[in-house]
């Protein structure tokens, strides 16, 4: 049986990948709420469509000045927040607008669920300037949960406005990892136009045909190896089972605003040269933290000795210390046989983060590492708005 939050919309059997838009000699004016780093606006780039950003906002500052170094926006047009913003001067003359709110629960009132219901959350705004500018089309992004937010009241509450502002909507959950992005992140999309009549297919999912590795970086500052501590959480097998962590992921968990804070996320394993590299020494995966010694015996077998133990010490021997029943208590007083692991684990980095989610490399990054963490967490996956706009038929909609 099909859940209630199913989408309306199905999968196109068109392979987006290889669809070529039709060229149009008209710009494309677009607007972006929610704007962030411009996820929206990297994909008309990509797609190296003529277009002219009407608006865009952000209450963050420091995402403004990734914003303003990376697009062409006259600085009057950028709002700061979007409950101050009117957009009625942009009536009819927007063609698309895009963006994703953060959503509340709403009080509902009586039976209407319409438009005043929202007042007060970040959504209402999101539909008013929908309403206020009258775009041809959107494009509505959010977390997965949102259909189950609030026990389905959030997203019944959405889908009940974007049809009281009179738009068509198509709406489905994509995940990323379709897309040609390995990275596990499932969000709801949701398209909407202002033409009723108005039919739309989402994109069709594609083969993967890459790896986490393949978006890595050759060479690496020091500053993002871990030291014994994080190394300690990321290859706990707690961490390790509840999908905290991974080391070495074909396919990346769902980046997150705060995985600068904390050590939950993906993490590579490198060989001692620190250059990226197939051949790996080990897997860590495969070595449980029980079996790695502390600091106190660490320091005892890589001394030069004692004067009651004149034994050969050290590690990796080529010729094994006898195997003996009580090896248990033989470790415990620091007379064992032991093997290093050489290689060091860090996490990704700033520009890895935004080729996982599908940015250019000609982006610019001219805020600190913990900004831009948070950015590229917050962000849209590219790849997926421009499968949507390829789609949509964007250009033929201009014309």
């Amino acid at each position: 049986m099909k859940s209630k939050f199913e989408s309306n919309a199905e999968f196109s059997t068109e392979d987006w990948l290889n669809q070529n838009l039709k060229y149009t000699p008209n710009t494309i004016n677009i607007g972006s709420l929610f704007s962030g780093i411009g996820s929206f606006e990297q994909a008309f780039l990509k797609l190296k469509l003529p277009h002219k950003i009407l608006f865009a906002g952000d209450i963050d500052e420091h995402v403004k000045k990734s914003y303003i170094e990376n697009y062409e926006i006259d600085e009057k047009n950028w709002h700061n927040d979007i409950r101050e913003f009117d957009s009625t001067k942009f009536r009819d003359k927007v063609d698309i607008i895009a963006g994703g709110s953060p959503c509340q629960s709403f009080s509902l009132v009586g039976n209407r669920k319409g438009l005043e219901d929202t007042r007060g959350t970040l959504f209402y705004d999101f539909a008013r300037i929908i309403q206020e500018s009258q775009p041809k089309a959107f494009i509505f992004e959010n977390v997965r949960g949102l259909v189950n937010h609030d026990n389905g009241k959030t997203w019944e509450v959405i889908r009940t406005v974007f049809n009281e502002i009179n738009y068509k909507i198509f709406y489905k959950i994509l995940n990323s990892k379709d897309f040609g992005i390995p990275q596990n992140r499932e969000r709801i999309f949701v398209v909407g136009f202002k033409d009723n009549k108005q039919e739309f297919l989402f994109p069709k999912k594609i083969e993967l045909n890459s790896t986490m590795q393949d978006f890595l970086e050759d060479y690496i500052d020091t500053k993002y190896y871990l030291k014994d501590k994080g190394v300690k959480f990321v290859t706990s097998s707690k961490n390790r089972k509840k999908r905290y962590t991974q080391i070495n992921g074909k396919i990346a968990l769902c980046q997150k605003a705060n995985q600068q804070f904390n050590w939950h996320g993906d993490f590579i394993f490198e060989s001692a040269n620190n250059l990226k590299t197939n051949e790996y020494v080990f897997d860590i995966n495969e070595v449980e933290e029980k079996y790695y010694l502390s600091q106190k015996v660490k320091d005892y077998v890589l001394s030069s000795g004692t004067k009651n133990f004149k034994t050969s010490v050290g590690t990796d021997l080529e010729l094994a210390r006898p195997i003996l029943q009580t090896v248990h208590k033989m470790h415990r007083s620091g007379v064992d046989n032991y093997v290093t692991h050489s290689g060091s684990i860090r996490k990704l980095t700033p520009k890895e983060c935004l080729r996982l989610m599908g940015f250019s490399e000609d982006f610019k990054i001219v805020v600190s590492d913990t900004q831009m963490y948070r950015q590229a967490g917050n962000s849209i996956v590219v790849n997926i708005i421009i499968a949507i706009l390829k789609q949509m038929k964007i250009t033929e909609m201009v014309n």
